[in-house]
Order: C-alpha cells, then structure tokens, then sequence
C-alpha cells in the first residue's frame, strides 16, 4: 500500500474546527486558497465544503497512491493545561476528520491530541478506537516540548497502540511561531525511550535561511535510532530542496525516509532534476500531490521508499491487506 502520509485539511464549522484572522492574512494562506479555486468570497461553511471536494479529488486524481492521511490539528493548551485560543490559529477537530475518512475511502485518520491538554490519554483512546493511524504535533505552534516529562505517559500510551508520531521538525512558515525552540529533533529523544515510532516531518530542514539547520541532527538521529525516521513532505519548496543533496546521497538516511506531501503546500521541482525537466513538470502537472510524486520518482526514490509508511503507520486490518506492496 502506498500512502501519502502527511495532508493537511480546513476546517472552519463549530465542532469541525477554526482558523485565525491572522492566518487568514498570510499570503501562504491567500495563495493556497486562489491557487487551488476556492472561493474568496465563500463563507466558512461553503469553504470548507470547497476544500473537502479539492481533497477528496485531488487523492483520487493521485493514481499512484492508495491513500492519504489527512491530519487533525489540536489548539494550543498553556501549562496550566487550559485551551489558549488567542493563541490557536489552526484547529481541525478529530472528529471532524473522523468525518471525512467515513466517508471517503482514501482518506486515513491522523489524530491530533496536545499532550498537555486534560484527559489527552482518554482522548489518545478514542481517536485509536476510531481508527487513528498516527499521532500529528507541531511544537513550534501549537507550544509543546517533545522533551516535557509530561509527555511521558502519552509516549507509553503512544507505544503501547503503537501508534506512530508524525512530529514536525525543523522551519514553519504557514503558521506563526509560539517557541522555535521546539523545532529540534533532539527533544523526540525520550519518546524514542519510551518505545514510540517517531516520524520527523520535513527532516529537520530550516524554512528560511537565516534560521537553524537541524538536517544534520536529524541524519544523526535516524542512523542512531531504529525506529526515527524522517518525512519528505515540503521538501520540494525552494528554500527546503537543498535536503536533497544530503539525505539521497547517505544510504543510512534514505532507508528512514517515508512518503508525505504536506498537501496544499505548494510543490516546486528542485533544482536538481535539471530546468528543462522542471518546466515540462509545471507545465503538465497542475495537481500538486501528484506533482510531489512524480518529483521523487523522478529523484530516483524507489519501491522500499513508497511502501515504508504503510509499515509504520497503524493501518486498520482491511486497509492493510487489501492491497500488496
């Protein structure tokens, strides 16, 4: 089974999620949303439906993949443990995305659960109980310490369902920063510990150039640890790309590798595959899952490459059998 293991979703109805006015603004945002179609003067109920139909379509005009794992975003929690909503510019509730994964086969569930939050192992609970593949973080915004030792019990649940961690490393530019100390892959250590399979979104890469590189420190960790390993997804923007020359070239590192596109991320050939074959890319393929594809085959990532995510995530027994590698 090949799965596209890192896609993003909005949603903006009560109960389904929220997005900040200043999120809102960003030009990420405005250019994402004018670039796939979606309505500027839709209300939110409208957008939403928009971008579920620009989901479920663009997975279905993917052929090479057999699914994708659309991600719930947990709000930011302070460490008195309440819900900081002045804070929370992205929430996509996981039952909301529980939602759409009934109702459109392709779809896989990506939990979502600050582990800070009160009743976060009780929720951990239930999102396994409704077919969770993984578990999703952003610690520079949604203000989390992977190395907090309240997050211990939550690794030990995490172990014990075996239930992957997709925890983003490294830049972040859609979303405002809350502490940019969180992006160190270093701080997964002691999930790692506790027995956690921990995937590091983006592989520890800077988004802008002044920012720190932790690409080495993530090399390092996947060479050091069986089950770290490190997504591509966002690896074909510009100021990501140059991960390439490092994480291909070390045969070590390119066994961690796992299939993800950071879908509506924009998607860019590198530099690398030569101008000519970019322009013929960006000319044919206005689909950017599908763009992302074919960019890494292209790069020459091979079979073990786009099957190593449906070994790691926790695939429910039909999904996992109903295709071979």
């Amino acid at each position: 089974m090949i799965v596209d293991e890192h896609v993003h979703v909005c949603a903006l109805m009560p109960g389904h999620g929220s997005l900040s006015a200043e999120l809102r603004r960003r030009f990420s945002f405005v250019f994402m949303r004018w670039r796939l179609g979606v309505s500027f003067f839709a209300d939110d109920e409208r957008l939403e439906r928009q971008v579920e139909t620009k989901l479920v379509d663009t997975v279905k005009q993917t052929p090479e993949l057999d699914a994708a794992v659309v991600l719930a975003f947990d709000r930011v929690y302070g460490n008195d443990g309440r819900a900081d909503d002045a804070h929370t510019h992205l929430y996509v509730t996981n039952e909301y995305v529980v939602e759409l994964v009934r109702k459109h086969p392709k779809l896989l569930f990506g939990a979502s659960i600050h582990p800070y939050r009160p009743g976060a192992l009780a929720e951990l609970e239930r999102c396994v109980a409704g077919g969770a593949v993984l578990m999703k973080w952003l610690p520079v915004t949604q203000d989390m310490n992977p190395a907090d030792e309240r997050c211990l019990p939550f690794y030990d649940a995490l172990a014990h369902y075996r239930l992957p961690l997709l925890c983003h490393t490294g830049g972040e530019l859609t979303l405002p920063y809350m502490n940019a100390g969180y992006a160190d892959p270093g701080l997964l250590v002691p999930a790692l510990h506790r027995g956690v399979t921990v995937i590091a979104a983006h592989c520890g890469t800077r988004a802008l150039p002044r920012e720190t590189d932790y690409l080495p420190a993530f090399c390092r960790l996947a060479k050091e640890h069986e089950r770290f390993y490190g997504d591509t997804s966002a690896l074909n923007l510009p100021l990501r790309s140059y991960a390439y020359e490092t994480i291909l070239n070390d045969e070590a590192v390119r066994r961690k590798l796992v299939h993800g596109s950071d879908w509506p991320v924009i998607t860019v050939p590198p530099a690398r595959m030569g101008w000519v074959n970019d322009l013929r890319l960006l000319a044919t393929e206005s689909n950017w899952m599908r763009r992302d594809v074919l960019i890494k085959r292209a790069l020459g990532l091979g079979d073990d490459y786009w099957h190593r995510a449906a070994t790691l995530l926790r695939l429910p027994a039909a999904a996992d059998s109903s295709k071979s590698p």
